[in-house]
Formats: C-alpha cells, structure tokens, sequence
C-alpha cells in the first residue's frame, strides 16, 4: 500500500491520535522513530499499521503487510516532531490488570506527575534499575503521549505501568514498606535500606507528595545533598533513590 497525499483519510485519522481524546477514543497510539517502533515490536505490542518512506521499507519488512510507504510531507504530518523519523506506526495500547501488583516486591508509585518528559523518563529509569512495576496515582500524564512515548526511548513497554485513581485501591501495598521521598524527611538515603516488598512514592517537583500519601507511608527518606542546591529534577531524583534502594539490594 502507498499514500503519499497528506489530506489522504487515513492520514488524517492518524494525525488524530496526537490528542488525548482521540487516542483514548479509539485506544491507541502513535510511535515514532526507529528504535521505539522495533521495541514496541519486540515486546508484542500490536502494531495495526506502519508508515515509512518508501526507500527505508526494506529495513522493516518484519511487519510485513502493516507497511503503508509514504513520502516526508506524510510523515511531517504525522508526527510531532520538527525533524520528523523515517517512521511512525500505529499501535494499539496495551492494559495491564492491577491484580499484576500482587505479586510485586519493588513498585515505584508516581502522583500527579504531569510533565511529559519526566513521566517518560522515569519510567525508563524504573525498567533499567529493577522497579516490577510502576503505578500512576491521581492525575498523571498520558503515558502514551507522543512526548512521553519518545522520552522513555522504547523501554515503555519493559515494565508494567498501572493505573490507580483512588486511595482505596493502595490497600494492595498494606503490607508493603511505604517509602515517602520528601525534602525534609529523618532518614538519608545513603544510610537507607527498605524491607522488601517495598513501595517507592514520588510526588509531582511543584506539589511533592500529598499529606494523604505521607500519612500512608510507613518511612520516610531524602537524597542527601550540598545546601546551596534546593533540589534535584523529579527524574534525576527517581534514578538516584531507586538505584540505592532497588538495584542496590
């Protein structure tokens, strides 16, 4: 199959997909890039179809039948990037059961994060230092946002990502050691060690933790560091804390 016309249908049901409405709409989403497309492949997530340019097809004829050979403008008009990828597909999104928590012992919880950016970057970070799975709390970011998608740089499907809205549904971690990250916490971290199984909770960098999940929490812990610096990127934070506690046990 070949478009090559950006006011072809399927373009633009495709170009869609860049809206959260659509993408929760139809439960899909858009990859972008070589390295996100094959490891979305790799892991099993249903790719419905591929758009790529018709010199690099041959590169990606493990999808077979999915391929649609398209020219730059299409792509331009696909993805959302200013210097847009010889590909972008289609996938389809992919729903893990909360019941998966249960059989967890290293679990990052994040709470109303909603930079980009950092959702994506943190979950690689959880996949690379040994998290089982990672939970969004409240109001998070759209995991399968474009930008989030890219940040995570093909790990986001190495790890299962839940999502939880309501306090009551945490009784799954009541017998977990609760680990609250807060900047005025008794505990550092490099004298730190978690009982597992073991829930890590980070808070947004404008709002930290809310008192609810404080009060939940059964210890608390801070990255120890010079005091002419307030404080540390949400995501650097994550990567610090969880290789202490989790790649370190």
């Amino acid at each position: 199959m070949e478009i090559t016309s950006v006011n072809n249908e399927l373009v633009k049901e495709t170009v869609k997909l860049q809206q959260k409405k659509y993408r929760d709409k139809e439960q899909k989403f858009i990859l972008e890039g070589d390295k996100c497309v094959r490891e979305a492949f790799s892991a099993g997530i249903d790719i419905e179809r591929v758009f790529v340019l018709q010199e690099k097809a041959a590169d990606y004829s493990f999808l077979q039948d999915k391929l649609i050979l398209t020219n730059n403008a299409v792509l331009k008009k696909l993805s959302t990037t200013d210097t847009p990828p010889d590909i972008v597909a289609i996938a389809k999104q992919r729903h893990v059961d909360k019941n998966i928590l249960k059989t967890c012992r290293k679990v990052v919880l994040l709470e109303n994060i909603h930079d980009l950016g950092n959702l994506g970057t943190i979950l690689r970070t959880s996949a690379a230092f040994g998290a089982d799975a990672v939970v969004l709390y409240g109001d998070c970011a759209d995991m399968y946002n474009p930008k989030c998608v890219r940040s995570s740089v093909g790990n986001l499907w190495k790890i299962p990502v839940v999502q939880i809205k309501e306090f009551d549904e945490l009784c799954v971690f009541n017998s977990f050691s609760r680990i609250a990250t807060l900047p005025r916490a008794k505990s550092y971290l490099k004298d730190f060690k978690a009982d597992l199984p073991a829930l890590i909770m980070f808070g947004s960098e404008a709002d930290g933790l809310s008192d609810e999940l404080i009060n939940f929490a059964t210890e608390e812990v801070k990255i120890e560091m010079s005091e002419s610096v307030e404080s540390l990127n949400l995501s650097i934070s994550c990567a610090v804390v969880l290789y202490k506690i989790f790649a370190l046990q």
